[in-house]
């Protein structure tokens, strides 16, 4: 089992910046490729970017390359979303999810979620 939490979210100005943030525990992280995702009001829930077991892959939604970066560390269990020049659509709540694939859109034998947290882009 792999429990994650995301935290960094709240509330911006367009154009602002965030940097969003997701701890695991449990199982070893480095074992799982990581990645974000987004759910707007009354839309489904869309990929955002992965990151491989290492963090030496890396890819995005392509509308959202060149503005979105994650990284993450091992040593601290921890992935990261960097988030530039924010738009009022980025409004979501984000999700981090661990896989043993990965393909983050596609199911993995293991996956988990964390329980998301709540990005909102005033204009």
């Amino acid at each position: 089992q792999v429990q994650l939490v995301e935290s960094g979210g709240g509330l911006v100005q367009v154009g602002g910046s965030l940097r969003l943030s997701c701890a695991a525990s449990g199982r070893t992280f480095s074992r799982y490729a990581m990645g974000w995702f987004r759910q707007a009001p009354g839309k489904e829930r869309e990929f955002v970017a992965a990151i491989d077991r290492s963090g030496g892959l890396t890819y995005y939604a392509q509308s959202l390359e060149g503005r979105f970066t994650i990284s993450r560390d091992n040593a601290k269990n921890t992935m990261y979303l960097q988030m530039d020049s924010l738009k009022p659509e980025d409004t979501a709540v984000y999700y981090c999810k661990a896989s043993t694939t990965m393909q983050l859109r596609n199911k993995g034998a293991e996956d988990y979620w964390g329980p998301g947290t709540q990005v909102t882009v005033s204009s």
